[in-house]
């Protein structure tokens, strides 16, 4: 894998940090600014938001863009805005920043995935894919423990500070790694030697496939499930398993390691054998789900659990990514911002669904059920898909049928 694709991997780590480790950080931030546990859950709803109008409208304005200086100018906002939640004391306040932080973290991944694609052979965009969510999950390992740890000694301001600090290593490796006049416009890989950007119009009808839109939305189902129950781990893991407040990095760096070991393991076998990753990983993610909620309450389970899971949903969401970036060839600018807007869905519905269950009266237990339900309508969604498929393959013959794989994913 070019070099680059590890640089572009410590910035989405960065990014990553921030997005996941409000998790950890929500019950302080609720007690701070004198909000409620689900409104302080919002947040995370409000980072994702930003996600899923920022990813495909950064990349159309920015799509003329040298990379280069679209990744440089995402990252420096994304930079900036931590500094302003970092000292702000108003709830509306951060709750802005962190769309803005979503905006540019947004704009900053769709530029990151459209440059893997196009940086790798065409058969190894799920590696390229994994190496990019590499970052992700060290986030998880890393820098959302680590985050949880800063809030519970300093507050968790300190944690918004120290993402702002681990961003600006990532810009001076940005640009000493991207030197001006390398550098290639967002549209298209070699675009900065005199290469067109592709038509906007015509990206757009290539997005239009149902067979990439049953991929988007099944990437967006199955990410709703994870950020339902992430977000909400912390409370759960001090109310339901007790395990306390020491508790929580532990568990929160459990399911970093698991996603690591998920979306290193999916992106081996995306490029190969995408449909064992779907099917039988899909499956299991359901089944998973309810033996969490059903074991909550018991440490030793909630230990394994939430490795487990963790593995599960990122390989399954990074395979599923990897069959967006495939099916979206002829949209090389916005496939990975609607990529990254349909995951974004999901973390935006899917805390929210749990915060819902949540004043209800359902009880922290109540996201994994939610999760299980999100799980199975991919479920459903992806076997009716299959089953069009069959058919249609059945009644055209195998000049019609297209390679497929489970789970509607193209």
């Amino acid at each position: 894998m070019p070099f680059v694709l590890y640089v572009l991997a410590l910035a989405v780590f960065a990014q990553g940090t921030s997005e996941f480790m409000l998790s950890g950080l929500i019950p302080d931030i609720a007690a701070d600014l004198a909000v409620s546990i689900p409104a302080a859950g919002a947040l995370t709803s409000a980072f994702a938001v930003g996600m899923v109008v920022g990813a495909p409208l950064m990349a159309l304005l920015s799509r003329r863009w040298p990379r280069r200086r679209a990744l440089l100018v995402f990252l420096v906002a994304f930079l900036l805005v931590h500094v302003v939640g970092a000292v702000t004391t108003s709830f509306a306040v951060l709750l802005a920043t962190r769309v803005v932080a979503a905006l540019a973290n947004a704009g900053f991944l769709a530029v990151a995935l459209a440059t893997a694609a196009a940086l790798v052979a065409p058969d190894a965009k799920g590696r390229a894919t994994a190496v990019l969510l590499g970052g992700t999950t060290l986030a998880c390992i890393a820098g959302v423990p680590a985050g949880a740890v800063l809030g519970q000694e300093w507050g968790w301001r300190a944690a918004f500070w120290a993402v702002a600090a681990v961003s600006v290593p990532a810009v001076v490796a940005l640009v000493r790694s991207l030197p001006g006049g390398t550098g290639v416009p967002g549209g298209a890989a070699g675009a900065g030697a005199g290469v067109a950007a592709p038509d906007a119009r015509g990206e757009l009808r290539a997005l239009r496939r149902p067979r990439l839109l049953v991929a988007l939305l099944l990437g967006a189902l199955v990410n709703g499930a994870t950020f339902c129950a992430f977000t909400y781990l912390a409370p759960l893991v001090t109310d339901v398993t007790g395990l306390g407040a020491t508790g929580v990095p532990v568990v929160l760096a459990l399911f970093g390691l698991g996603s690591f070991v998920g979306v290193t393991a999916g992106g081996r076998l995306a490029d190969r054998r995408p449909r064992p990753v779907l099917a039988v990983g899909g499956a299991a993610l359901l089944v998973g789900w309810v033996a969490f909620a059903l074991a909550a309450g018991a440490a030793v389970a909630v230990v394994v659990l939430v490795f487990v899971q963790g593995a599960l949903s990122f390989a399954v969401g990074s395979t599923l990514i990897a069959r967006v970036l495939y099916a979206a060839a002829e949209a090389p600018t916005l496939g990975g911002g609607f990529a990254t807007a349909a995951l974004n869905v999901g973390a935006a519905a899917g805390p929210w669904l749990g915060g819902v269950a949540l004043v209800a009266g359902f009880g922290y237990r109540a996201p994994l059920w939610v999760s299980a339900l999100l799980v199975t309508a991919a479920l459903a969604l992806g076997g009716a898909a299959e089953a069009v498929r069959a058919r249609r393959r059945a009644t055209e013959g195998p000049a019609g049928g297209a390679t497929g794989v489970p789970m509607g994913a193209p």
